[in-house]
């Protein structure tokens, strides 16, 4: 018997069961599409945070000095509390390095981690939860902010200690609402403050917006906070081709600024916005974890669903299976008759799930910020695991119609 008769038989036993044909490979296309759409909005999340978050974070030509990495959260017990007895970094930490990388476009000193979250009034007006910051006034250059109004924090504010601040774009609209807040005074934890710039709007990412917060010099946020916060050193370069030598050279200043001894660990980080991204991949490492029981679950409840649909199949197909050897064909015909419906069904069923997939990716990638992309290798995955579950799950249907006697097959009714 040739191939395409094989075929074309499959698919005319397909299309006269149309309805038992769909619920034979729904199990299938579940699987396969949430495989696809899962593995899509996974890679777009990735290409998101390492275009988006990253950036808006760290910058592309940005590295910064942390008492600890950014993927605290993945650390046992143990390597953190080794972390927490790890000194300060500050001021006289950010002086080495201005002195060991003059070629840097900006250094700044960021304090605020765990990050503040204060209320702020404003006459008989408040606004939560907003985000605050103390900082050298080089942050602002290492953010590459731009003003709307005012002017940015000062190196005199921040020897001073004056108490002014500058404000995002949602903390100017939702408290001040259409007032003009250069020169307005807020209220900070019962301090006053002068507002003395307005940054322009940054945008959101994932919904979060990176315009609820208030920057002030940080030797004011220490009168504030305190000096138990950990504080960042953020270095800014000209070009980003420069990164590794300035991290080697900052690596070799804090070692001699700490009097760290040759072989003894450093007791700082130094990371850039690759951390941070290789950060977020640890974590959707747990997912795709996850996906491949999920996933198998789905194939082999649809696998147990086509052998027994093929089952069925058999014994109502007996007389036609008795006839079809009565005129010649071999117990080698009929099992890959068998088996090619049963790759047919769950074949077909990958196609669609791919194509369900697909569609579902592209909601995602049309309704949110995400990029969801689908990957060749899933397309790929997604197809071999169809054809391959009709090759295991109907062995056994096409290996029992091939048994049937044909005397017994033809007598059948």
């Amino acid at each position: 018997m040739r191939a395409n008769d094989v075929l074309l038989t499959a698919f005319t036993q397909l299309r006269a069961n149309k309805f038992r044909a769909f619920f034979t490979l729904l199990g299938i296309m579940v699987s396969v599409a949430f495989l696809v759409a899962v593995i899509a909005i996974i890679n777009g999340m990735n290409v998101y945070v390492s275009e988006q978050v990253a950036g808006s974070l760290i910058g592309k030509d940005v590295f910064q000095v942390r008492r600890g990495p950014i993927s605290l959260g993945l650390i046992d017990d143990e390597a953190l509390r080794k972390i927490q007895k790890r000194p300060r970094i500050t001021l006289t930490d950010a002086a080495v390095l201005q002195q060991e990388l003059p070629e840097a476009a900006a250094i700044s000193l960021q304090s605020g981690w765990p990050t503040p979250l204060a209320d702020v009034e404003w006459r008989n007006r408040t606004v939560g939860s907003a985000t605050v910051f103390g900082v050298t006034a080089d942050f602002q250059r290492v953010q590459d902010y731009r003003f709307e109004s005012g002017n940015p924090l000062t190196d005199l504010d921040v020897r001073e200690r004056r108490r002014v601040v500058v404000i995002g774009n949602d903390i100017a609209k939702n408290l001040f609402d259409g007032v003009d807040p250069i020169g307005q005074e807020i209220r900070l934890k019962g301090q006053l403050f002068s507002v003395v710039g307005v940054v322009a709007p940054k945008g959101r990412v994932l919904g979060q917006s990176f315009d609820g917060f208030i920057l002030m010099p940080i030797s004011a946020f220490e009168s504030l906070y305190g000096r138990r916060l950990t504080t960042t050193i953020s270095v800014k370069m000209a070009d980003p081709a420069a990164l590794p030598a300035a991290m080697g050279k900052a690596q070799e200043a804090m070692r001699l600024a700490h009097r760290l001894r040759p072989g003894e660990a450093d007791d700082f980080s130094i990371e850039t916005a690759d951390a941070l991204v290789d950060f977020w991949k640890k974590l959707t490492k747990t997912l795709f974890s996850i996906i491949p029981a999920v996933v198998a679950i789905g194939i082999v409840v649809g696998g147990v669903v086509i052998m027994n649909i093929m089952l069925m199949s058999v014994t109502e197909r007996t007389r036609e299976i008795g006839i079809r050897m009565a005129v010649g064909a071999s117990r080698g015909d009929i099992r890959k008759q068998f088996l090619a419906e049963s790759v047919a069904v769950s074949a077909l069923g990958g196609v669609l799930g791919l194509a369900l997939g697909a569609l579902l990716a592209w909601l995602v990638s049309a309704l949110s910020p995400l990029p969801a992309r689908v990957t060749p290798w899933s397309i790929t995955v997604a197809l071999a695991l169809g054809a391959s579950v009709g090759v295991l799950f109907g062995v056994y249907p096409a290996a029992r119609a091939a048994r049937l006697d044909p005397i017994d097959a033809l007598r059948s009714e």
